[in-house]
């Protein structure tokens, strides 16, 4: 993986915020236009009631920090409640999924190294996605047992 040359500033009003591909959940990606090869940065907007998709990665470490209101995440069997300004680092063999069985949104904050290049969107690599999906990823956590997410499914 090469690095980046200089730096990028990345504005607010550069953000491209787009429904999640499975989930539907509200991203913006902060290092689509960077090139980095090395680094994964993204906003997750969980709405009320709702989940990401459960999953695990090949290589990536994650750090998951909480930039508005009260974060849940499952890692494994537990289940964890992550305050503002709270971070929770997941290693890349671990089952991860952030939730909002809460009432008001929820903004995360997702940085992943190293960037698995074999997702980034044009890859030419046919991915076995039984590797980072072992399980349902549009499986809800039983704090959202009684919720349908995404709601236009």
């Amino acid at each position: 993986m090469k690095a980046i040359q200089g730096y990028y500033l990345i504005n607010p009003e550069d953000l491209h915020w787009r429904p999640s591909n499975l989930m539907k959940i509200p991203t913006a990606d902060y290092l689509e236009r960077t090139g980095s090869e090395n680094i994964g940065a993204r906003l997750w907007r969980l709405p009320p009631k709702s989940a990401s998709t459960l999953h695990k990665h090949i290589r990536a470490e994650e750090f998951y920090f909480v930039l508005e209101g009260t974060g849940r995440m499952r890692v494994g069997n537990d289940a964890l409640t992550v305050q503002k300004y709270g971070g929770v680092l997941v290693g890349p063999s671990q089952l991860r999924q952030v939730f909002n069985d809460t009432d008001a949104e929820v903004l995360w904050l997702i940085v992943g190294a190293p960037e698995e290049l074999e997702f980034l969107q044009g890859s030419k690599s046919k991915m076995d996605l039984s590797l980072v999906y072992p399980v349902d990823p549009k499986q809800l956590p039983d704090e959202l047992a009684n919720v349908k997410w995404p709601r236009n499914s």
